[in-house]
């Protein structure tokens, strides 16, 4: 149910401020530097729906980016907060769920767009600028977009961070490996498997080693190990 764009000039990344909502530290920075290499002006980021409330007053920006699923609830339930705060602000709800239903209920609270995460930066970005202009927009999720067309996003910026190794570390916990596995596979102690491992869910911004697996497939983010061995034999 995207809306029609209507029909206002483009409007620059460099008129437009931002604030952002995201629970997730790492994501939350991650976008914001996306963001300012767009050449959008990110004037704050929080944490939570207490946080975005006074950040909204205090900056006073064009557009608050506001992630469904915070610590403290549902983002969708500081909506209407946000816009007592300050009326001419235009939110846009990121979210992981794609179902009609929750578009339409975020649109109802008075969000101005809902985009799906998964979309990546450039949706965003274009969604941002629509919505600057007077739109409202409701993009979900793209599955049948080819790869190559996909533009980059927040979770691939992250994966950019990752080394060789522990993308091949990755690799494996796809296959099922556990520690000494691995440290077999690889030739090194299963202390160093331990250290990368748990270095690129730092960098991912998950928890666990199933996270981090199902992060892996879902994005693409690490070729097969096997592949990989032989240009990896002397990295550590």
């Amino acid at each position: 149910m995207p809306a029609q764009r209507e029909s206002k000039g483009p409007v620059e990344a460099r008129f437009v401020s931002i604030v952002i909502c995201e629970g997730n530290r790492l994501f939350a920075d991650a976008l914001s530097a996306l963001l300012c290499q767009q050449g959008f002006d990110v004037r704050a980021v929080a944490r939570s729906a207490g946080e975005i409330v006074a950040a909204v007053r205090r900056t006073q920006p064009d557009i608050c980016l506001l992630e469904r699923s915070l610590p403290d609830g549902d983002g969708l339930d500081a909506i209407e907060e946000i816009l007592a705060t300050n009326s001419a602000v235009r939110v846009v709800v990121l979210a992981a769920e794609s179902e009609v239903s929750s578009a339409s209920e975020a649109l109802v609270r008075g969000a101005a767009a809902y985009v799906h995460k998964s979309n990546g930066i450039g949706v965003l970005t274009e969604s941002i600028r629509r919505v600057r202009a007077g739109a409202v927009v409701v993009d979900t999720v793209r599955s049948q977009e080819p790869r190559s067309r996909r533009p980059v996003s927040a979770i691939q910026m992250l994966a950019s961070h990752l080394t060789l190794r522990e993308r091949q570390c990755l690799g494996l916990l796809v296959e099922g490996m556990g520690t000494k596995a691995m440290a077999h596979r690889l030739g090194v102690a299963p202390t160093t498997i331990r250290s990368h491992v748990q270095s690129a869910l730092t960098k991912l911004g998950v928890h666990s080693r199933l996270e981090a697996a199902a992060l892996t497939v879902r994005h693409d983010l690490a070729s097969p190990a096997e592949a990989a061995l032989g240009r990896l034999e002397h990295v550590v």
